[in-house]
């Protein structure tokens, strides 16, 4: 098999929310890049200093925490839709974007839209669109749970209303009711897999034979509730077993993720490929990952990484 083949890369993981353990066992399983969304932690936000702390940690501490098992670390910036209906901070929130949304390693606005389709929810994910036009990046939708066909519909006709090219837009979070519109309008279609809820790995198989591999990828959101960083990697392995074909794996679990976030000039292949070789030595703002005199792990393979 060749290098391509074996290398995944999960285009809506939740870092933030995850343990150190969590990137050792996905750098194994053959992740190489992760991409985070910025979005709501549980529990709302109160002020505009939360808000930027987070996209801080979002830029620096986890850039450098997935580093130390040889993943590369993207980010997308935004108002999350649960929080754009506190209005008075969202205002605030609207005025800091422009500041991160320009810094290294982030591909996109997002994950931005609707939760419940309310005209708060409306008028920021308006603005945060007019903001990725004027940024030239890609943007990354969040469909909501709740009357979800309607809500897809409704997030890609504002992105047409406001003149977005769908082929700079991720829409994500689809299910068999709406993945059919979603690609017939040009938008790429990504699919959380979840452990219960959702996407489950044995539905996706059959959406990728379904509508094969075209504009169509595979994420794990992996966030605070109960959810498995493993998600692609496994739903990967379950395509093989079913007879997809490799090319489409490649393409669901890789390639169309970097192709459609690669339009940010943030992310390419080379930053993997020729990227340096770990040394868990490095700290950052004097932070390691290590504890109780761990001995630091150096090199390429994911193997040489494992922390004891």
């Amino acid at each position: 098999m060749n290098d391509q083949l074996r290398m995944i890369l999960d285009p809506h993981v939740h870092m933030t929310s995850r343990t150190t353990d969590d990137y050792q066992a996905m750098a194994q399983a053959g992740i190489v890049a992760v991409i985070e969304p910025a979005f709501w932690m549980g529990q709302p936000r109160t002020t505009l200093g939360s808000f930027k702390d987070y996209f801080m940690h979002l830029v620096g501490w986890e850039r450098f925490r997935a580093s130390q098992f040889g993943i590369r670390h993207y980010c997308t910036i935004g108002l999350n839709s649960k929080e754009a209906n506190n209005e008075p901070l969202a205002e605030q929130v609207m005025e800091l974007l422009p500041r991160f949304i320009c810094k290294e390693g982030v591909v996109g606005v997002g994950e931005i839209g609707y939760d419940d389709q309310t005209r708060a929810e409306d008028h920021y994910y308006r603005l945060q669109l007019e903001l990725a036009l004027e940024a030239n990046l890609p943007v990354q939708i969040h469909t909501p749970h709740r009357d979800k066909k309607q809500g897809t519909i409704r997030s890609m006709d504002v992105c047409e209303e406001h003149g977005l090219d769908p082929a700079m837009v991720i829409v994500d979070h689809n299910n068999e009711e709406t993945v059919a519109e979603v690609l017939d309008r040009g938008y790429w279609a990504a699919f959380t897999i979840y452990p219960f809820t959702k996407m489950g790995n044995e539905r996706m198989v059959e959406v990728v034979r379904q509508y094969g591999p075209d504009r169509i990828m595979v994420n794990s959101a992996a966030d605070w509730g109960i959810s498995d960083p493993l998600a692609v990697p496994k739903t990967a392995a379950l395509m093989r077993e079913r007879g997809v074909p490799e090319d489409h794996i490649v393409r669901v679990c890789y390639r169309n993720a970097l192709e459609a976030f690669a339009q940010s000039g943030q992310i390419r292949e080379s930053d993997w490929l020729d990227g340096p070789a770990v040394d868990q030595s490095q700290r950052f703002l004097g932070n390691s990952i290590l504890r109780g005199g761990q001995k630091p792990q150096m090199g390429r393979d994911s193997e040489s990484l494992i922390i004891n």
